[in-house]
């Protein structure tokens, strides 16, 4: 089914919800009584035919208080990655115990953003999510903080929900958040409007987001939200957001209508999804005028429409491109290796052979493996 309100969110064949550590820790330790009423939510929907896939945040939380760590755990990485590795022990345990009091099993599984990047280990995890929800489990989803880096990290589990939702081909993604949903300014500002619907995240939609992550506990904020929301929106996913402070937060938001529902945008293809949803480009190049414009009618990039190329990447690599004005057009798999990209720069087909030493590709990025931002 295609979600396209609120209440229909009951009724997905596949769910995943994202809990944040402001809903699931408070002052170092569990929120246990309002955990058991997610816990129990979640067994009446899977008692209902929903399967459900949980991206939890909070083993940084729990570590650090274990640890004693300044800072929630946040002071540096080294902090993090040791909060992490105490907490992922400490926030299996909750999830199974919760679960676990009605008769569900919970499977751990850790993954860092290169699983879901690289286009082979994101079909692995796919078909671990698929194995593990034939069995009746439950998977909780978390980033392996213990071993990821400034450079290499989701940062934020509202993506990482996007892209385990596209993974796992769920129909809509639930975002459990400490506000109602997304508001047309500062939520505390005068005046300010609940979004209940959006139907497609443009510039005008981002620039109403605050990036306050309001409990200091957690790495989000509404831009990353709106981040996760376009991953979705683009592979036919629906994407809500709703106040999970309460106890039995799903059913309240539902029973309220009150939350932002982002509607599907799009229905690409499972490898134009996945490679939508890419969020670490090894380089960006930028192109002209004319290029510009013949990307927008769904032209391939063209060697000679290329003015600049930055990074250093190789030959399959994921690269941004950008145009003139700096714009974001979209982002490729490019089918040369950043030298090569140099050397061909703004030439034409019949000039590009004598630079390489072999006849030229089609394109430096070719449309079937490019998708427009």
């Amino acid at each position: 089914m295609t979600v396209t309100t609120l209440s229909e969110l009951a009724g997905a064949k596949r769910l995943v919800i994202k809990v944040g550590s402001a809903l699931l820790i408070e002052n170092g330790k569990a929120r246990g009584d309002w955990l058991a009423t997610l816990a129990k939510e979640l067994s009446g929907l899977k008692a209902k035919g929903t399967e459900i896939i949980v991206v939890s945040s909070g083993a940084i939380a729990l570590g650090a208080a274990k640890l004693g760590l300044p800072k929630g755990g946040r002071g540096s990485l080294a902090d993090a990655q040791a909060a992490a590795s105490v907490g992922q022990v400490e926030l299996a345990r909750l999830w199974s115990d919760a679960l676990g009091a009605h008769d569900l099993v919970a499977a751990q599984m850790l993954v860092t953003l290169d699983d879901l990047e690289d286009r082979r280990r994101y079909l692995n995890a796919s078909a671990t999510l698929e194995r593990l929800i034939a069995a009746e489990a439950i998977p909780v989803v978390n980033e392996n903080d213990s071993v990821a880096t400034e450079e290499i990290r989701f940062g934020d589990n509202d993506r990482l929900a996007a892209r385990v939702a596209q993974a796992a081909q769920a129909e809509a993604v639930l975002l459990l958040s400490d506000v109602d949903g997304l508001y047309d300014r500062h939520p505390e500002e005068d005046g300010a409007q609940l979004v209940e619907r959006v139907e497609g995240v443009t510039p005008e939609i981002i620039a109403m987001a605050s990036s306050d992550s309001t409990s200091g506990l957690g790495s989000g904020g509404m831009i990353a939200k709106l981040q996760a929301a376009r991953i979705a929106e683009r592979a036919g996913i629906a994407l809500a957001i709703v106040n999970g402070t309460h106890e039995a937060p799903i059913a309240k938001a539902i029973d309220a209508g009150r939350g932002t529902l982002f509607l599907p945008q799009g229905d690409e293809s499972a490898r134009k999804a996945w490679l939508s949803g890419r969020l670490a480009p090894a380089g960006v190049l930028t192109v002209d005028a004319g290029c510009t414009a013949a990307l927008a009618e769904g032209a391939s990039v063209l060697a000679a429409g290329l003015t600049d190329v930055e990074g250093d990447f190789r030959r399959g690599d994921l690269v941004a491109i950008h145009g003139a004005k700096g714009e974001r057009l979209g982002q490729g798999l490019v089918e040369y290796a950043a030298s090569e990209c140099r050397a061909i720069l703004g030439l034409r087909e019949e000039e590009q052979a004598e630079k390489l030493g072999y006849a030229p590709r089609a394109a430096v990025v070719h449309r079937d493996h490019m998708v427009r931002a």
